[in-house]
């Protein structure tokens, strides 16, 4: 059975292709983006197989 660790963290609008290409280059896998506490920021979830 696979295990999974995950991630939250917020995206910057002017530079998101970047920031998702690093956290994918990393072997994240986005699950979700919602609106940040703020309601003007994003946040983005991730998750991994542990140990990748």
């Amino acid at each position: 059975m696979t295990t999974w660790e995950y991630l939250t963290a917020p995206l910057l609008i002017h530079n998101t292709k970047q920031i998702l290409d690093n956290f994918g280059a990393d072997g994240w896998e986005l699950v979700q983006i919602v609106p940040g506490p703020d309601g003007t920021s994003l946040v983005a979830y991730f998750k991994r197989p542990k140990g990748a």
